[in-house]
């Protein structure tokens, strides 16, 4: 395990990994209101952040949120730059078409990840290199038959 990065933090609520070894340390919602169906909303956190240079923050859904009620993230993952400074906002999108979904203030709505980023320095060429999987993008590995139709 590495050691921890320091991050300054301005919050009401600081954020907390649920369990040891988790990645992401949980955001919290400072205010209440419902989300219908199929509608999103941006919800403030209260919490601002200084990154050390060389370091990225990602805003994440929260699994069970996802899974038990269509709780979502619209821009997953949510970049949050080490220069920024404001509030970190995230904005959720109700994907279950029947249901609406309430979040109080302390509710837990999304999980930040802190990490190391490396800059990449772009170099132009003529042509890439060739690989293995050259130009396949959405679907080229293809997918499992479940029919069971052979």
């Amino acid at each position: 395990m590495t050691d921890p990065v320091e991050v300054l933090i301005l919050a009401p609520s600081i954020p907390e990994y649920a369990h040891p070894g988790d990645a992401g340390a949980d955001l919290t919602s400072t205010e209440a209101l419902v989300l219908e169906p199929g509608r999103r909303a941006l919800v403030g956190t209260g919490v601002s952040i200084a990154l050390p240079d060389g370091h990225v923050a990602f805003v994440v859904p929260r699994s069970g949120l996802a899974a038990k009620h269509g709780i979502t993230i619209v821009n997953s993952p949510g970049t949050v730059d080490a220069g920024y400074r404001g509030e970190i906002k995230v904005t959720l999108l109700n994907t279950d078409p029947d249901e609406s979904y309430s979040i109080g203030v302390g509710d837990r709505i999304a999980q930040l990840i802190v990490m190391p980023v490396s800059r990449a320095r772009f170099v132009p060429v003529e042509r890439l290199p060739g690989s293995h999987r050259g130009e396949g993008g959405f679907g080229s590995t293809g997918y499992a038959d479940t029919s069971g139709v052979q």
